[in-house]
């Protein structure tokens, strides 16, 4: 009787919410169409780590530090941007990911690594833009079908192209961001 009653109190605190919730890191790629804003593509991490901590809510995504001619010309400085949530609410959730302790650790170094402050930050159309951020992040992942030299100016379509090449491995989205984001529930 007193392990039933153990088991019903514990239940109890489970039902009230003041057990932790168990939840992961999610990441989601996202496309924003071609305008004068910028990144077109980008990630946003969104969860707790499994192994506790404080929930996250992170966007990330690499652009040129500037806009001008010189884009066209070669390479520039570029800039690893937080991305702001009116941008993201404006822009195109097209696949996420459920994220292991290590993954998401991996993507936070991916973002360091292109920052100004911790590593890389050049920018180049043709072979260092948003488009190859997030293509850096997907291979990270272990996901398939990153390599799309035809696509690395073309967000939206690489991003369909990895997650067609990852069915089962990809939570498949396409949805605008406004939507998507008003779907979520509260970190905790």
């Amino acid at each position: 009787m007193a392990r039933l009653r153990f088991l019903l109190a514990i239940l109890s605190v489970w039902l009230a919410g003041a057990l932790p919730a168990q939840a992961a890191v999610t990441a989601t790629f996202w496309s924003h169409e071609l305008g004068n804003s910028f990144p077109h593509a980008f990630f946003t991490l969104r969860g707790t780590p499994d192994a506790g901590g404080e929930p996250v809510d992170l966007a990330y995504g690499f652009t040129a530090r500037s806009v001008s001619p010189a884009l066209l010309f070669g390479t520039v400085a570029g800039r690893l941007e937080r991305v702001k949530p009116a941008y993201i609410g404006g822009s195109d959730a097209q696949f996420s990911v459920v994220l292991t302790d290590a993954q998401y650790a991996e993507l936070l170094a991916l973002a360091r690594g292109w920052s100004e402050d911790g590593g890389d930050s050049r920018y180049n159309l043709n072979q260092r833009n948003c488009v190859h951020f997030v293509g850096e992040a997907a291979r990270r992942l272990g996901l398939a079908g990153t390599v799309q030299p035809g696509l690395m100016k073309k967000p939206r379509s690489y991003l369909k192209a990895v997650m067609a090449a990852n069915p089962g491995r990809v939570i498949a989205l396409g949805i605008h961001g406004k939507a998507y984001l008003a779907s979520l529930p509260p970190l905790r």
